[in-house]
């Protein structure tokens, strides 16, 4: 289990990794494969989802292929045991869709970064009332990047990652308006592709979304 101080270096990590893909597979198999694929295009950031059969066993067989090359953490957090089970495997965050107390305190027990969900203002406050680490703006897709920049004015320390309706054409705005990172699901990993092991199609996507990142990172 990873040390309560490794959450500020992972902090510095999801800044780094810029992209996180959110890997909702239909096997183990898929995401083990849609992983390469990612990896193979340049997006660092890897969210195994509880949704995937096995999620404890990819995160695994993920950490042990890839070692520190890969930023890996487990999504759709929605217990303690799925928070304890995925950090033993090597998971170094966990994001949950909502926030709930008890859930965000065991998450944080664990010592890796927690990112717990919120969409309002209200639920901005609660995720920082429960001590998480970054909010998850999601579904991000409702209000887009002029919602988070609104969002900042209140909150313009906390650490949000938006989720859902990220793509490489808007990418760009999303970091403009102030997000440490983003998550991107379908529209990095589109379940088609996991589903018929098209590979070449996730590569040249994540290619897409990290060279999307990297421009919208220099210097003007």
């Amino acid at each position: 289990m990873a040390s309560p101080d490794r959450a500020a270096d992972d902090l510095t990590a999801l800044r780094r990794a810029g992209v996180v893909a959110v890997l909702r597979a239909p096997s183990a198999a898929a995401a083990l494969g849609a992983t390469e694929a990612l990896l193979a295009g340049g997006v660092t950031g890897i969210e195994i989802t509880y949704s995937t059969p096995d999620a404890a066993a990819v995160i695994a067989e993920v950490r042990r292929r890839h070692g520190e090359a890969v930023y890996l953490g487990a999504g759709t957090v929605l217990t303690a045991a799925h928070a304890h089970e995925s950090v033993e495997a090597g998971a170094e965050f966990l994001v949950s869709p909502g926030t709930r107390p008890g859930l965000a305190e065991a998450m944080l027990a664990t010592g890796v970064t927690v990112l717990s969900g919120a969409l309002t203002p209200s639920e901005v406050m609660g995720a920082l009332d429960a001590g998480v680490h970054v909010v998850k703006l999601f579904p991000a897709s409702l209000g887009g990047p002029a919602f988070l920049k609104a969002l900042r004015g209140p909150f313009p320390d906390v650490p949000f990652v938006p989720t859902g309706g990220v793509n490489a054409g808007n990418l760009a705005e999303w970091l403009a308006a102030g997000a440490v990172a983003v998550g991107a699901g379908g529209e990095l990993c589109s379940a088609t592709a996991m589903a018929t092991g098209d590979w070449a199609t996730i590569t040249t996507s994540a290619a897409e979304f990290a060279a999307a990142a990297q421009t919208a990172r220099e210097p003007a």
